[in-house]
């Protein structure tokens, strides 16, 4: 498989180095707007991209990978509002997509614990819910992707909640959650149950970026030959997670 791989920050270097130790062929690496344009004189036969940009340049780098005719892994997030209209162009053109708000495989095993978990705690009495997630300094968008989805995922199971906010304001009926900024952590995702006996507490911590990098990588060869729109549970279908 060739790679171009949008977004040559920390996440960029470490997919290159994942992808060519299982031995894929680095084609491109992108920076900058005017680099797509090598692209066009290319022959892009069994090449996928993988963008971990930033979040005001993703949408506009996917539709030029669905001009490409391109497939393109995305791990960038802070651009999900405008996600309706990104699944209708890659439909519209016929392209391959496959967006996550984090690759690693833990956290999406996380994502999948943390639904039925919450499932049983939205039907049990004397719990509050809340969160915490931490990152380094220069991640841009707060809450995280990740922190994001796994409050949705919250809500979709526990009746009494209605919406996640940053701000906890004591209503019983908000899911607080407390996104911190520090340092150079790679990512912390952490889920409170708190009553008057006892705390039950679901948490993930990255050890370094390399899981999120080998996801990536992943889903790129997952992404490979097929045409529409995926997400981390498709992949993990194919390892009988269902």
């Amino acid at each position: 498989m060739k790679v171009v791989i949008s977004g040559y920050g920390r996440m960029g270097k470490m997919i290159a180095q994942i992808a060519q130790e299982r031995n894929h062929e680095i084609v491109a690496l992108l920076d900058k707007e005017e680099d797509w344009k090598q692209l066009y004189d290319m022959d892009l036969t069994n090449t996928v991209a993988i963008d971990f940009s930033i979040p005001n340049e993703a949408v506009s780098n996917l539709y030029r990978c669905f001009n490409l005719n391109l497939p393109v892994v995305v791990g960038t997030t802070g651009w999900y509002t405008e996600m309706d209209g990104v699944k209708a162009v890659c439909k519209e053109k016929n392209g391959s997509l496959f967006y996550a708000p984090n690759f690693s495989i833990g956290v999406n095993l996380f994502f999948y614990v943390n639904k039925l978990l919450a499932r049983v705690m939205g039907k049990t009495r004397g719990y509050s819910c809340s969160m915490k997630e931490i990152h380094h300094i220069h991640k841009l968008d707060a809450p995280s992707g990740t922190a994001i989805k796994i409050a949705e995922d919250i809500l979709t199971e526990y009746p009494s909640l209605n919406k996640w906010t940053l701000q906890n304001t004591g209503n019983s009926n908000e899911l607080p959650i407390d996104s911190v900024r520090e340092g150079e952590v790679p990512g912390t995702h952490e889920v409170y149950y708190d009553s008057e006996v006892d705390t039950i507490t679901l948490s993930h911590q990255a050890k370094s970026r390399k899981g999120f990098a080998l996801g990536a990588v992943l889903a790129a060869e997952f992404l490979l030959n097929k045409k529409g729109v995926y997400r981390m549970d498709d992949y993990l279908k194919t390892l009988g997670v269902e």
